[in-house]
């Protein structure tokens, strides 16, 4: 049912995890259920040592409506405290998301909303149906999409965010591609197949490998380049060398074979 399972998630025998935003009846609109169903199914994910990569769809016709305007109005009926709870949880919710070990794809289709786009911009990798739609509409509502802000100005730039966030406006698919929100843009009924091709790019690359270059771009980009940094950048380098999945990786191009870390290699 619905209300038990805002958020659906699988693991395939690859490695490959399937996590679903699964309220359709109300395209996906988030409240306090699928905000905790999001921060549990990556909490549970973070925990799986075989798990490679995760692809994250919405059912239904749309991604993500941004949030559940009923949800909205019960908010301003709480205590304070708890107002300020969810906040905080939204935010972990996407942070969480952000900072996840292993890569993340979106395959983003219908409506992308709000909180939706902090979704789609939270993963390494986001593929856009052609004929998907964004707005960052909480202005319109009164409101701010204040937790997605810092996300969304590190992905973004403050520039391009500070003309969609003003204003609500609507926006296509291709300007998603332009300002860098999406990564490509396929027909609507090539997504599912554009995303499993992203899947078998990565269950190609060593996970730890794939895991400590995720961590080295978040460090970089937050990290001043000192000398110190420089130092740590380099002897990552060279510690990554002597590992196995480095002699594997090498053996493997030179046999011409696929490595061991891929299922069935």
């Amino acid at each position: 049912m619905e209300a038990a399972d805002p958020v659906l998630c699988a693991v395939d025998a690859r490695g490959v995890a399937s996590v679903t935003l699964n309220r359709p009846a109300v395209n996906n609109a988030y409240d306090g259920a699928l905000i905790d169903g999001l921060i549990a199914a990556f909490a549970r994910l973070a925990d799986d040592p075989a798990l490679r990569c995760v692809v994250l769809r919405g059912a239904g016709r749309h991604f993500q409506a941004g949030a559940d305007l009923s949800f909205l109005r019960h908010l301003r009926t709480v205590s304070p405290a708890a107002n300020f709870d969810f906040s905080r949880r939204t935010l972990a919710a996407v942070q969480g998301l952000a900072r996840f070990p292993r890569p993340t794809v979106a395959l983003v289709h219908g409506g992308c909303f709000g909180g939706g786009i902090g979704i789609a911009a939270a993963c390494d990798i986001a593929i856009a149906a052609a004929d998907a739609v964004f707005a960052l509409s909480e202005v319109r509502w009164g409101i701010t999409p204040a937790p997605i802000i810092p996300l969304l100005v590190e992905r973004l730039g403050a520039r391009a965010l500070g003309r969609l966030g003003l204003t609500g406006e609507r926006f296509d698919a291709a300007e998603a591609l332009r300002i860098g929100l999406v990564h490509e843009v396929c027909p609507a009924e090539a997504l599912a197949a554009a995303g499993e091709r992203i899947v078998e790019e990565l269950l190609m690359a060593a996970p730890e490998a794939t895991a400590m270059t995720k961590r080295l771009v978040a460090e970089a980009a937050a990290t001043p380049d000192t000398p110190a940094f420089r130092e740590r950048i380099a002897q990552e380098a060279a510690a990554r060398r002597r590992l196995p999945e480095a002699e594997e990786g090498l053996a493997s191009f030179a046999e011409k074979r696929k490595p061991r870390w891929y299922p069935g290699g």
